[in-house]
């Protein structure tokens, strides 16, 4: 019985992929954080849900080192956002809420020029892979001005996946699609996760945040307010009885409960 707790205890404990802890941020009068707290496992889906204005963008820009917090600390991958960014930056990648893609290029040759950007051996190589990968050889000879909204924003994807990042940042990954452009690439971050690439998205989306992630953090006027898998979420609301059934609470219950009024606008774009 000894030797089995000794061999527990010395199981090696697994480092969060990102570690954040009482991150604030301030635009003069405006206070966009005020001691954010959260971590994310890593190889998991962990979104930040929050109506316009919470904080989402400013926290994604200061993880992925654009942006300095004021005060706070911010770890990925190991490494001090504020003190090692260049150590964070080799190993991050980010996706921003509008494809980043070159319409002149063909799809192709949009990940060719990243890879060598990235000094990567067989470029060429690397691009025909990816292609593969997000279903697009088809269309690699294609101008990316002729994809449509999902496959440009799957291009982008796989362009940010060049160098095998630890960790991605997809700020609103399926802003402006259309239903089957979301599916699609709802599907890719699942299979992200599932090759073990830890993701942070933003999202205002309750069905996004509902369909993909591991874990939810309701983000509400520069505070987190809620953080949880969704079974735990749910227990912060009764079920509520309609004809004798009992109905569990949805996403969208416990956002709205949580925000209140203000959390009603959860479709509209975050400008911070």
């Amino acid at each position: 019985m000894t030797s089995t707790a000794n061999a527990a205890s010395e199981l090696p404990v697994r480092e969060p992929a990102i570690r954040v802890q009482n991150l604030e941020k301030s635009y003069k009068e405006l206070h966009v954080l005020r001691g954010v707290d959260f971590e994310v496992a890593p190889g998991s889906i962990f979104a930040l849900l929050g109506s316009n204005g919470a904080g989402k963008t400013t926290i994604v820009r200061i993880l992925s080192t654009l942006l300095k917090s004021d005060a706070g600390t911010a770890v990925v991958n190991g490494f001090d956002v504020a003190a090692e960014p260049l150590r964070v930056r080799e190993s991050i990648s980010l996706t921003g809420q509008f494809a980043a893609v070159d319409e002149i290029l063909t799809g192709r040759e949009n990940l060719v020029l990243v890879a060598k950007l990235r000094h990567l051996k067989a470029p060429g190589q690397v691009a025909d892979e990816l292609l593969a990968r997000f279903n697009l050889t088809d269309a690699g000879s294609r101008r990316a001005a002729t994809y449509s909204g999902g496959m440009r924003r799957r291009l982008d994807i796989a362009m940010s996946l060049i160098g095998q990042p630890k960790v991605i940042f997809l700020d609103e990954p399926t802003t402006g699609l259309d239903p089957e452009g979301r599916l699609e690439v709802w599907q890719v971050v699942k299979e992200l996760a599932k090759q073990g690439t830890t993701v942070l998205l933003t999202t205002q989306y309750l069905d996004e945040a509902e369909q993909l992630a591991d874990r939810i953090a309701i983000l509400h006027e520069g505070r987190i307010i809620a953080n949880g898998a969704l079974a735990e979420l749910r227990q912060l609301l009764p079920p509520a009885k309609v004809e004798y059934v009992e109905k569990q609470p949805t996403l969208e219950d416990i956002f709205l409960a949580l925000v209140g009024n203000d959390g009603k606008d959860a479709t509209s774009k975050d400008q911070s």
